[in-house]
């Protein structure tokens, strides 16, 4: 568990009613864009959900139970990080900016390159370039989106190119909505080909910036609990 004095507050009002929990902001995020391997006990600095933090009220189970249909901790404090506002300190705030400015910043420098060169951006040059470009490294934004926005911010400044990969896939029936629901939803993927199979399967030809290769491996054999098959195309 966080500690008290680095915990945020998470909110969400619903059903007229307000319901807070205390949350260490970093882990919140990373589960608010599909972190599904952090423990709920991790990322709360208590086992409670408040209608006043602040003041240490606690929601009653009548409210929880009104608003979530359950009084499951684990349940609602989810919904409540997923559909609620995270409420930062301005260090905080800063921190978390600067954090996906640097994993930006990264992800370029290791996927773009110069289409004049063929080479890649080296990072001084890439944080050179973001001093003259206005960009909003938005705390609450994936890195996916925000890569997309810098680029086009940076794109007049300076020619980029993103190598990409091809890549075939088929899911079973099993998986096959939610291996859909996954790809489909992730920023990076262009969906070049999308068929619904008459076994119930799904397959689809993507297309995906090279370097996010393994990360997409990852995301469909995720969603296929290991049984998506997978085909780089030339």
């Amino acid at each position: 568990m966080i500690s008290l004095d680095d915990a945020v507050v998470a909110r969400l009002e619903t059903h007229g009613l307000k319901f807070e929990i205390l949350v260490d902001p970093e882990l919140a995020d990373k589960m608010r864009h599909g972190d599904e391997s952090i423990a709920i006990e991790d990322v709360v600095a208590a086992l409670y959900v408040y209608e006043n933090a602040s003041h240490g009220d606690k929601s009653p189970e009548e409210d929880l139970q009104k608003a979530f249909k359950t009084i499951d901790f684990e349940q609602n404090a989810r919904h409540i990080i997923l559909k609620g506002e995270i409420h930062l300190t301005t260090e905080q705030r800063r921190h978390l900016m600067e954090e996906k400015r640097r994993r930006v910043i990264s992800f370029i420098a290791r996927n773009a390159v110069n289409p004049q060169t063929g080479l890649p951006h080296p990072v001084t040059r890439l944080e050179i370039a973001l001093e003259e470009v206005r960009v909003n490294f938005d705390p609450f934004k994936s890195v996916d989106e925000l890569v997309k926005e810098t680029v086009k911010a940076l794109r007049p400044i300076l020619p980029i190119r993103f190598e990409e990969r091809r890549i075939a896939a088929k899911f079973p029936m099993d998986y096959a909505a939610r291996a859909y629901s996954a790809v489909s939803g992730a920023a990076y993927v262009t969906m070049e080909k999308n068929e619904w199979q008459s076994d119930g399967s799904w397959i689809c030809v993507v297309k995906i910036p090279a370097g996010m290769q393994e990360e997409f491996f990852s995301l469909a054999n995720h969603a296929a609990k290991g049984d998506a098959q997978l085909k780089i195309l030339e």
